[in-house]
């Protein structure tokens, strides 16, 4: 079985030695330094709460590299939860639950594009996500990725090949509909070009 690298981003420097030593005994894991992760592997960070310096660590390792992280906190209030979500945050553990085997299936499941969440978080993260969708997505005609259903048939359309003179001809729009349309939506969700916007659209399941 291929080992997951994981590196441990702690709030203080005994838990930081306490989970590398551990975690290093796990035949299944790897402890590598923060700064040698890639997209591949995982980051474990223990902190007691959610502060504005733990948001600018958690959302530091996507800058470069998105990483999936696991939590492991003795406090994470109801809005809190989303901005962990934000900051790729995949599995939450409370201290006083995280048991050596819970964290290692926590990372190998991390690794393995799942997430861990306790019920009760899961079902306040739930409650976000359906208030976020008929209080500030429906209104504005967005789905839950945040794309509209013009520019999901535009998004189809370049993920067939077409070029901005067929869409435009396929949809009834004029070029330069088509071009605004991917421009918005390019700008709106930070994507990066054409073929990024497709794989995000992909990702989300929207085409």
């Amino acid at each position: 079985m291929e080992r997951v690298r994981v590196a441990v981003q702690a709030s203080d420097p005994i838990t930081l030695a306490g989970l590398t030593s551990y975690l290093g005994t796990r035949p299944e894991l790897i402890v590598v330094p923060p700064e040698d992760l890639t997209e591949h592997d995982v980051l474990v960070v223990a902190i007691d709460r959610i502060t504005p310096k733990v948001v600018s660590l958690l959302k530091g390792f996507g800058t470069e590299v998105v990483v999936p992280k696991v939590l492991v906190t003795n406090e994470l209030k109801e809005a809190d939860l989303l901005t962990a979500v934000e900051c790729r945050v995949v599995a939450v553990l409370s201290r006083a639950a995280a048991t050596g085997d819970k964290l290692v299936g926590s990372v190998l499941s991390a690794a393995a594009g799942r997430g861990v969440m306790p019920a009760d978080l899961l079902g306040e993260l739930l409650e976000h996500v359906q208030r976020l969708q008929h209080e500030v997505l429906a209104p504005r005609g967005l789905n839950a990725a945040g794309l509209t259903p013009r520019e999901i048939d535009v998004l189809r359309l370049m993920a067939d090949g077409w070029d901005t003179a067929e869409i435009a001809d396929k949809l009834c729009y004029s070029e330069r509909t088509v071009k605004n349309v991917i421009y918005a939506l390019t700008s709106r969700l930070k994507l990066r070009n054409r073929p990024h916007a497709v794989a995000y659209a992909m990702r989300a399941g929207m085409i």
